[in-house]
């Protein structure tokens, strides 16, 4: 049976904050046909047996193959959807959240939506975001200085409906057309820079990611929690897809300016720099998962 929306969510200890995801799915829904497919990565808490008790969604047990691979996994056990809501287990979901961001997705040459996402405390969550360039590498958001700033904090960007470059992953409606002609999410990448990745490519093809602040949904973050690991994968992956899209020269640059932020930072105290330092100059320090400790400049 075709649906309107597929969504999938992958879960990795998960318990505190699953239910409340699912709990806001029907509403959210409105009138549309819809899926729910949960992929576990593994966890070792009682995110498993929280939801086999409930009868609202397919449950799939992986091992932890990655976000992107078990994203891709709840994709392919989903009914045939004209779109794919992507869902991370911390998020929540407005009433009418579905149909206004479909209304969207269905615009001519729109592969990917983004809603309005506000923080558990009800303020305003700046999940847009510029391209990667080596103005931006050393994390100057504060600036506010678009050659400098990945992160777009000004409000008045969140006020109407436009195309951006990227935008946080943790609610993303798909385009089912767009989301297989990509192939899905590159699996390589493991975690972090998935989404990123998954709408630059996008734009390559042809297909738009637009943000619209008609659609409302709430993102605690760090639901699973961020470890010196997961930091460090966050700012190798960066480097990956920047040497991908703009070669190995200039990657050399972005890899150099990035050592120079995380020492910066180690300096300053952010103990998750640390390690991240020590794996990018030597390469057998990194997380085996990236399959990225061949090289200096990690492909």
């Amino acid at each position: 049976m075709r649906v309107d929306v597929a969504a999938v969510v992958v879960t990795y200890n998960s318990e505190d904050h699953v239910a409340e995801l699912l709990d806001s799915i029907p509403a959210a829904a409105g009138g549309l046909t819809y899926s729910v497919v949960v992929v576990d990565n593994g966890s070792t808490d009682g995110t498993l047996e929280l939801l086999d008790r409930r009868t609202d969604c397919t449950v799939v047990r992986s091992t932890n193959r990655g976000y992107a691979a078990g994203m891709n996994t709840a994709v392919a056990a989903s009914p045939e959807a004209e779109s794919i809501l992507i869902l991370n287990p911390d998020a929540s979901l407005d009433p009418d959240c579905m149909p206004r961001m479909l209304e969207v997705l269905r615009k001519p040459g729109v592969g990917i939506v983004a809603p309005r996402v506000r923080e558990a405390d009800g303020s305003l969550s700046p999940t847009l975001r510029r391209g990667p360039t080596l103005g931006r590498v050393g994390g100057l958001s504060f600036t506010g200085l678009p050659a400098f700033a990945e992160r777009i904090e000004d409000p008045r960007e969140y006020e109407t409906e436009h195309e951006v470059e990227w935008a946080v992953g943790a609610i993303l409606l798909v385009r089912d057309e767009c989301y297989r002609e990509l192939g899905g999410l590159d699996e390589s990448y493991f975690l972090y820079s998935e989404e990123t990745d998954m709408s630059l490519r996008a734009k390559d093809a042809g297909w738009a990611t637009v943000y619209t602040p008609a659609a409302g949904a709430m993102h605690i973050g760090g639901g699973s929690g961020e470890s010196s690991t997961t930091h460090t994968m966050k700012i190798l992956n960066r480097i990956r897809l920047y040497r991908r899209r703009r070669g190995p020269l200039l990657a050399w640059l972005y890899w150099a300016l990035t050592v120079l932020t995380e020492l910066r930072r180690a300096l300053l105290g952010h103990d998750k720099s640390r390690p991240t330092v020590r794996a990018l100059i030597q390469p057998s320090r990194r997380p085996p998962q990236l399959g990225a400790n061949s090289t200096l400049i990690p492909r």
